[in-house]
């Protein structure tokens, strides 16, 4: 298994274990009746019976490792994470958190098995996202854009057009995001400085 499964078939590969999980259950209670009977020699002394025990015993050793494993699946998709953010914490830009794809359990497994439940167990490809892009439950804002009362930034003071607030993981340097903003804040330095030498503007400037 272990880099067969990713998000294009993490949905089957949970439906596979648990169709699997009650085959092997719906085996081992039809065959139990004739797995007590073999212990109370009440079957025909063949060989038929031998194949009844290894039966029972097969359909009951794969219940039991299919039940840990779907339930440990199970407890991944409640979390909305894989066995990588088990043993490995996830690393944002701000800090490492180990339940930044958590989104609830109700979206959880939405991401795994989609907004249709119809098709939640059937074997069809149903889940959410590219594939390569997931949402987080990060709401930090970025530290180096100041925020508004409403939730939003402004690059300048005086400037009435409003932006919304970039996620955490998209910051970038503020040299480089806020190029536009960074020349016009020059601009207006060095109209200042034109403004300081004509003394007239100078004395408006004072007062």
């Amino acid at each position: 298994v272990n880099n067969c499964v990713g998000f294009s078939n993490y949905k089957f590969f949970l439906l596979f274990l648990a169709y699997s999980l009650l085959y092997c259950l719906f085996i081992a209670a039809t065959d139990l009746q004739y797995f007590i009977k073999f212990w109370t020699n009440g079957l025909p002394d063949t060989q038929a019976k031998f194949h009844i025990m290894f039966l029972f015993f097969a359909a009951a050793m794969f219940s039991v490792s299919l039940s840990s494993l779907f339930g440990y699946h199970c407890w991944l998709v409640s979390k909305n994470k894989s066995t990588l953010e088990v043993f490995r914490a996830p690393i944002f830009r701000h800090r490492t958190d180990k339940n930044g794809f958590s989104l609830g359990f109700s979206k959880n497994l939405r991401q795994v098995f989609g907004d249709e439940k119809k098709y939640w167990l059937l074997p069809v490809f149903s889940s959410l996202g590219d594939g390569c892009s997931f949402p987080t439950c990060l709401v930090n804002q970025d530290p180096e854009q100041a925020s508004t009362p409403g939730g939003l930034n402004s690059t300048s003071k005086n400037e009435n057009h409003l932006f919304p607030a970039k996620p955490l993981r998209d910051s970038q340097s503020h040299l480089l995001t806020d190029t536009p903003s960074w020349s016009e804040t020059t601009a207006k330095g060095e109209k200042d400085k034109v403004g300081m030498s004509n003394p007239a503007l100078t004395m408006e400037n004072e007062t």
